[in-house]
């Protein structure tokens, strides 16, 4: 009951009832609350302090800012400040005017990734720059995977968090993990949509995820395995964070012969034959399924496995005492 009441009691609060909506929406640094509701960050620090003592809020570190956003794990406290949260009226002129000012917020954020990506002469979108069917392999992806209950749901180079937002119907909640701030700004932007509050990135190394073992029950890894130094790693730490049963689901491009994608994309293998990514699964105790293909100007292939449930330890059998 202790519980309960802390979490009450720190909810209610007018500024931090509106700092629980705005986190429905997605993950929010101190400076962007500061902004968005024209109070000094100090005092803001103190609310949100209490938030996440209370297990209303979760903090996440990227380098020099924190960013904070409503618990992914069911959780007692995860499912009050929901639970609270769809009780609030949608048309609160307050809370219509702080999803206002958080819409410019993230659409900046958005603007300066892009600005940030383009000053470098980087193409963030990938499937464009290699002029690959988009919406192609996004039907197979979806065609490929069950029609609902997904479960838990990591998308290891998220990238711009396009997965994330596909899946969102057929998932309980997703989790997008990438090694660029600016990627994750333009995915946070993404994500802050409605219906989207189940739906989170963080930053992460895709071979030291910062996650526990077996805590999903779906991990994608989509146009990102080509540019993996130790493929066979990456593939290690994707099935180690794997349920058992679970399944994981591997889309990038066949084996193919166009070298300048290594000058000009970076690409450290030129894609990939069914054989080694059947390897790669074997080798950390997935069963691979059938690939599917999606022809193009390089043709996509779609890998998918599940992993192996775990053996059953045998009961030793009683000697009798007859």
């Amino acid at each position: 009951m202790e519980e309960l009441l802390t979490g009450l009691r720190a909810c209610a609060e007018p500024t931090r009832l509106r700092l629980l909506a705005l986190a429905a929406r997605g993950a929010f640094c101190v400076m962007d609350f500061a902004d968005i509701l024209g109070q000094s960050q100090p005092r803001l620090s103190r609310h949100l302090r209490l938030l996440v003592e209370a297990g209303l809020l979760e903090r996440q570190r990227e380098g020099a800012n924190v960013w904070l956003a409503l618990p992914q794990a069911a959780t007692p406290a995860g499912s009050l400040v929901r639970s609270l949260l769809a009780r609030l009226p949608e048309d609160d002129a307050c809370l219509v005017a702080d999803r206002r000012h958080a819409a410019r917020v993230l659409a900046d954020r958005a603007r300066i990734a892009s600005e940030s990506f383009r000053s470098k002469g980087a193409d963030w979108d990938e499937m464009r720059a290699l002029g690959l069917p988009a919406a192609a392999v996004e039907h197979a992806l979806l065609a490929a995977l069950p029609a609902v209950d997904l479960g838990r749901v990591l998308d290891i180079g998220t990238g711009t968090g396009a997965l994330l937002e596909v899946l969102a119907p057929r998932i309980d909640s997703g989790l997008g993990i990438d090694a660029s701030r600016q990627m994750l700004a333009l995915a946070r932007a993404r994500l802050a949509k409605p219906g989207l509050g189940h739906c989170a990135v963080r930053l992460g190394d895709m071979y030291r995820l910062p996650l526990p073992d077996a805590a999903f029950d779906l991990v994608v890894l989509q146009m990102i395995l080509h540019y993996a130094e130790d493929p066979a790693a990456a593939m290690a730490e994707a099935a180690r964070v794997l349920r058992p049963r679970g399944r994981l689901l591997v889309v990038d491009l066949a084996a193919h012969g166009r070298a300048e994608c290594r000058e000009r994309l970076a690409h450290r293998w030129l894609g990939f034959a069914d054989d080694r990514i059947a390897d790669l699964f074997r080798t950390v105790g997935l069963a691979p399924s059938p690939a599917i293909s999606v022809p193009g100007p390089l043709e996509i292939r779609l890998w998918g496995a599940t992993s192996l449930a775990p053996v059953a330890a045998k009961q030793p059998e009683l000697e009798s005492t007859q």
